[in-house]
């Protein structure tokens, strides 16, 4: 128990960078699986088709595989993400973390879109044939009729996929992003011997973490139903 509160600050600058990486991919890949949805089910042929190679090619290539993409071959081709360069305090935002968030938001963005579409096949066909009838654009149905009610119907789904993006985190650890798994392999090599206490405490705060997510989900469920 000791080696947790001796290096209770270096866990805590971990889960910040675990959080931080949820908040910034979980806002990027809503926003971009919104717009992959709607492109999805929308007018165009070649878009519908874009969209679902896109989404077929990120859906079944694992994770690690496109980070070590943005991390090592991205560079080689002109992805670079040098340029970022945030430091305050202990939280550094560099080059590995600019990687790790395009390639979770890129990777979750296309499950998120996935989700979307079931709630936009979830809305009766004859509300976006109204809007049309009563001259609606394509984006003015999806805006303001379909994805309003779609987003309701999708939200369990995308929060799994939320959720789902918090644990993914740590796999971009593994190549040198400051998350919790990475301090919690530094503590592993640094203090083998105690290593009940440190996967303990690692798990019950990722559990703590999900059970925020899953109830920020649910409260938003119960509000959205009373609505209808």
């Amino acid at each position: 128990m000791d080696v947790i509160l001796d290096n209770a600050g270096l866990i805590a600058t971990g889960f910040v960078h675990t959080v931080l990486l949820f908040l910034i991919c979980g806002v990027a890949s809503l926003l971009l699986g919104t717009l992959l949805a709607a492109m999805r089910v929308g007018p165009v042929a070649v878009l519908r088709r874009t969209v679902a190679v896109y989404v077929t090619v990120l859906r079944n290539t694992p994770l690690i595989l496109i980070f070590i993409f943005f991390r090592f071959a991205g560079p080689r081709i002109g992805i670079s993400f040098t340029w970022v360069d945030i430091v305050w305090g202990d939280i550094r935002m560099t080059t590995y973390f600019a990687a790790g968030v395009v390639s979770l938001t890129l990777y979750t963005s296309a499950f998120v879109c996935e989700a979307l579409r079931s709630g936009i096949n979830a809305v009766p066909l004859g509300q976006a044939e109204a809007a049309r009838a009563i001259g609606l654009p394509f984006v003015g149905t999806m805006t303001q009729v379909v994805l309003p009610q779609a987003i309701r119907a999708a939200l369990p789904p995308t929060a799994s996929v939320q959720i789902a993006m918090l644990k993914n985190t740590t796999v971009l650890g593994v190549y040198g992003v400051l998350e919790a798994f990475y301090r919690m392999r530094l503590l592993l090599n640094d203090n083998a011997t105690e290593k009940y206490w440190i996967f303990a405490t690692f798990a019950v705060v990722f559990v703590l973490l999900v059970e925020v997510v899953s109830f920020a989900a649910v409260r938003l469920e119960r509000q959205w139903r009373v609505a209808r």
